[in-house]
């Protein structure tokens, strides 16, 4: 068994940034809590409050969901696609 105290001695795996939060969370995280195949209206029901990151800044997946065509999402990579073509994809804005 492995002595938990020289783990805590080393520190975190990963250093965290001094820079700017983001606001929001990442799409890829949203689609991960949820089971698929889905009707929007599910999506919206279950998700439909969560904030995602957009390279316009933070938007409410609702708000987004609105400018999807699609009604019925096969897949979580056809979500992801359908939601990345209305908010696009690039660097996303900081605080």
């Amino acid at each position: 068994m492995a002595d938990e105290t020289d783990e805590e001695d080393e520190g975190p795996a990963v250093e965290l940034g001094e820079g700017e939060s983001v606001e929001g969370a990442p799409l890829a995280r949203v689609a991960s809590r949820l089971t698929w195949a889905l009707q929007k209206s599910e999506v919206v029901r279950k998700e439909g409050d969560a904030v995602i990151r957009t390279p316009d800044g933070p938007q409410q997946l609702a708000d987004v969901l609105e400018d999807v065509d699609n009604p019925y999402f096969e897949t979580r990579r056809e979500f992801e696609e359908d939601v990345e073509a209305v908010i696009g994809t690039g660097p996303v804005q900081t605080e």
